[in-house]
């Protein structure tokens, strides 16, 4: 057990990060927010004031030019954050980013490049990637009991029309796929431990927005298939299925799920479908601080971070490779 707490510095106040990330990081224990700028310094402030927060910047630079802070958390708009990881990175900070960490493969190389010569930990903010729920999901799905993991299905929904919301959003990397396709994208890509082969996809597309309002996608991996359908303009809901030839297991709320609300997984045999499945309780659990504590972790220890960039990397290739299915109408092929 260590008292060493990493110094954060807050690249931006967005919803997810007022609403959830620095929430989660001042309940974290090895975690300390020393720091959080914005392009408006009342918003900076007031960010800084609501959460008791030390130091408030009116811009990024400043930011990283504060020798106090030890890693940044980045939740800007989607076409920012290869930007600014990169600079992060440069000034010798680790980083933590949202998803999706970039856009185009390039980017994730690029960031790879940087990442090396700097010696600074980055990571991908999906932070269901280290919930409890997730980790028992697997465990379940390994078992003999289970049969092997052969196919996945996924949903994951909200609804909204705000035209002035990033992600309706095109030139700031708006749309449903990149803002919550990636989720399942990455945790079939978790729950298979391989990557998909080839994908192919269907879009629907919000005529004054431009960008994707449905995305139904297939993944083709080498144990089997994972589809899954996400959208920005239906009745918000989220699920996860995974079907062996013994036992299935479904993961009620995957993404969202509430800190302060047990975890339910359901597993079932199918022998019987009139009967209830079996349901697994895990105790509530503040994803966003786990994530903070496990990357504040692998500062401390040297460690690898939870989802490094070689994740990234190839997240990023299939999401891509679905856009570019979603133009050709064909199967296409994840280019790392």
């Amino acid at each position: 057990m260590t008292d060493r707490k990493v110094r954060w510095g807050i690249l931006g106040s967005a919803k997810i990060a007022t609403n959830h990330v620095i929430p989660g990081l001042k309940r974290a224990s090895l975690c300390e927010v020393h720091a959080i700028a914005s392009r408006s310094e009342d918003k900076a402030k007031t960010a800084a004031n609501q959460f008791a927060i030390p130091k408030y910047y009116s811009s990024y630079e400043q930011l990283l030019e504060d020798s106090e802070i030890e890693a940044i958390y980045i939740p800007l708009p989607n076409h920012l954050h290869a930007e600014w990881s990169k600079k992060a990175l440069e000034a010798g900070k680790h980083v933590l980013c949202e998803k999706p960490i970039a856009l185009n493969t390039e980017d994730v190389h690029e960031l790879i490049k940087i990442r090396d010569k700097s010696k600074r930990k980055i990571g991908e903010a999906f932070m269901v990637h280290t919930h409890p729920q997730w980790l028992r999901a697997k465990s379940l799905v390994q078992s003999q009991k289970f049969g092997g993991l052969q196919a996945i299905q996924g949903f994951f929904s909200y609804n909204n029309r705000d035209p002035e919301n990033v992600r309706n959003k095109f030139s700031q990397g708006g749309g449903g796929l990149w803002d919550i396709g990636c989720y399942p994208v990455h945790t079939a890509r978790f729950m298979f431990g391989e990557e998909p082969q080839k994908v192919i996809a269907s879009f629907n597309y919000d005529q004054k927005f431009k960008v994707d309002k449905m995305a139904t996608a297939i993944l083709q991996f080498p144990s089997g298939p994972a589809s899954f359908t996400s959208s920005t303009q239906l009745v918000p809901w989220q699920t996860m299925h995974f079907f062996g030839d013994k036992q299935r297991v479904e993961i009620q709320i995957p993404f969202n799920q509430p800190g302060d609300f047990p975890s339910r997984l359901l597993v079932d045999d199918g022998s019987d479908v009139t009967g209830y499945p079996e349901e697994i309780v895990i105790p509530p659990a503040d994803q966003y601080a786990i994530q903070g504590d496990e990357f504040a972790r692998a500062i401390i220890e040297n460690l690898e971070v939870p989802v490094p960039l070689e994740n990234s990397l190839y997240n990023t290739a299939v999401l891509n490779a679905l856009f570019r299915s979603g133009e050709t109408g064909t199967w296409e092929t994840p280019k790392v």
